[in-house]
């Protein structure tokens, strides 16, 4: 069971915004992390805001997510340049290693691999993402040895 009174308190702190839902989502997203229905249902409770609009605005944009991801984001790149380059034996070679599929997560909740229309990353395609930090000129040993990194970074905490 979720503890949910830290979302009365981020939807509290919003009350002077007029138009305040996409900032307690983001809020309340950071807090647990992703949205589950019973962090929505609450959100809707303490705001007073239908559930269908809620869940609306959380389904709509891509920087919103209703399912548990990993630690790390895996956004790999499927625009041409990055498809043109190898993209495509990169993103199998990710996939193979962690054993997961493209929006999937790894049972360790490590690992979430994503697609990506474009990282703006064209001249060093193939490239990824791994949360905020950009990987390019990948061969498929190249990007996991970096998924390699993060997974010893990743275990010892």
């Amino acid at each position: 069971m979720v503890e949910l009174s830290k979302v009365d308190q981020i939807v509290q702190s919003y009350a002077t915004e007029k138009t305040p839902l996409i900032q307690i989502l983001k809020a309340v997203q950071q807090e647990y992390g992703f949205l589950s229905e019973a962090v929505l249902t609450q959100v809707a409770k303490s705001t007073g805001i239908a559930m269908s609009e809620i869940y609306g605005v959380a389904t709509f944009y891509t920087l919103f997510t209703t399912k548990e991801k990993g630690k790390y984001i895996v956004r790999m790149c499927n625009n041409a340049p990055c498809h043109v380059k190898g993209a495509s034996a990169v993103v199998e070679a990710v996939k193979k290693h962690l054993g997961i599929n493209v929006n999937e997560t790894t049972p360790d909740k490590l690992f979430t691999i994503e697609f990506t229309s474009c990282l703006g990353l064209c001249a060093v395609a193939p490239c990824m993402m791994i949360n905020d930090e950009a990987y390019g000129n990948l061969t498929p040993e190249k990007a996991v040895m970096v998924i390699e990194e993060y997974r010893r970074k990743g275990s010892k905490l």
